[in-house]
């Protein structure tokens, strides 16, 4: 569909400059704030028009106000790469006003006309929220585990051999409760043992708990603090485990609720058939990338992901082929730790995903690993895509040497 009447909004926070054009011809130019009254001036102009189409940069929050208002009023739009644009328009931040910005948005997309951007479904945008807001708390876990480590390198550094492999609760309870070698010394293990059993908001049974103790017996006879038993340290330490436990309450909630939505859609019974991904895995999968039959081949699912090849020849030099890294960064990691996660577990189901792996790192030229496991990427890639297109589950016979 062609459209003749161009809206180019140039996004900044809390308002928008805009440029109309009909017919290549600019008939009006103005500012608006990010408010009731503001977007319903933006409406008054759209409803004078004849099938607009509005174009503006992909900003992160300051754009989301300006995407709610397309999907309730049903104009369509186009959210345009912040990157593709600047190549596109070389001049557009050199002399840097906002009206100037929309109107070269504007005359861009005359000149680059785009399909508008697909919309999704009220459930997959629910998915796509819930998962990023996973991988948030997935990161504040991190950062608030960095942090205790810090801490309690100068309180009781013996206590972090209690999660080398994991943070779990318990371990987080037994931090909160001995976070100083002081609490533990002069304690019989019979008492300490009895105190975890009743104190810790996480069932123990005997048998570890006296473990358990005995363990704190011997690293507090082992460890020479850094800090004494009431110093700010101490109080810091508990802080965070505290706040680790808030974090990974919420995380568990999270991966219900993200679980239990993505089972709403169809595909998700599809996805968790293939030997590797799981319930979250398959949530996640789904909520970065929306409804995959949006897509009409899988090579432009590649590109949405950021995995297509991308190659520079200049005269007779020629780079090393590199995946673009254009697209979706976040389904890019899910699917890259999705195809690890399948090398890991290949011992439970076959796959042929593992088998292309493995035929890549031994073959006359072998592959590195990284190389490796994007090349895998893309056939899975293309694997669920026809998986979604059939609806049919995934069967290692058909797959097998592909």
């Amino acid at each position: 569909m062609i459209y003749t009447n161009i809206v180019g909004v140039d996004v900044s926070k809390g308002k928008s400059a805009v440029a109309i054009l009909s017919n290549g011809v600019c008939v009006h130019r103005f500012t608006f704030t990010h408010t009731k009254t503001g977007f319903q001036t933006l409406k008054h102009y759209l409803i004078k028009l004849s099938q607009p189409i509005i174009y503006f940069e992909a900003t992160g929050i300051y754009s989301r106000p300006i995407q709610t208002f397309c999907e309730c009023e049903q104009v369509p739009y186009v959210q345009l790469n912040p990157l593709s644009l600047y190549f596109q328009t070389s001049d557009l931040r050199r002399l840097k006003t906002d009206r100037t910005d929309a109107l070269k948005i504007a005359q861009n997309a005359l000149k680059y006309p785009h399909e508008p951007t697909h919309q999704f479904a009220p459930i997959y945008v629910r998915l796509r929220e819930l998962t990023r807001f996973h991988e948030q708390v997935d990161d504040d876990i991190k950062l608030m585990r960095s942090k205790l480590h810090v801490a309690l390198q100068q309180t009781f550094p013996e206590l972090e051999y209690l999660f080398a492999s994991r943070v779990s609760k318990l371990t987080l309870n037994i931090i909160e409760l001995f976070p100083h070698p002081d609490y533990v010394v002069g304690q019989s293990r019979t008492k300490l043992k009895h105190t975890l059993i009743r104190q810790t908001d996480k069932k123990i049974s005997d048998t570890k708990a006296l473990r358990r103790a005995e363990e704190l017996i011997r690293y507090a006879k082992l460890s020479y603090p850094a800090v004494s038993a009431n110093s700010v340290q101490v109080d810091e330490v508990r802080y965070y485990a505290r706040q680790i436990k808030m974090l990974l309450e919420n995380k568990a909630d999270l991966v219900k609720q993200l679980v239990e939505t993505a089972k709403k859609v169809r595909e998700f019974e599809l996805f968790v058939s293939f030997p590797g991904i799981g319930d979250l895995s398959a949530a996640e999968i789904i909520g970065e990338s929306g409804d995959l039959r949006r897509f009409d081949n899988a090579n432009q699912i590649n590109a949405y992901v950021g995995i297509d090849i991308n190659r520079y020849q200049s005269g007779t030099y020629t780079r090393t082929d590199h995946i673009n890294k254009r697209g979706n960064a976040h389904l890019r990691m899910i699917l890259f730790f999705t195809v690890k996660n399948m090398i890991r577990q290949q011992a439970v189901a076959k796959n042929h995903i593992v088998d292309y792996y493995y035929r890549l790192k031994k073959g006359p030229h072998p592959k590195r690993d990284k190389v490796a496991t994007v090349a895998c990427m893309n056939k899975l890639i293309y694997c669920l895509y026809a998986m979604v297109q059939h609806h049919r589950k995934y069967d290692y016979a058909p797959h097998h040497g592909l």
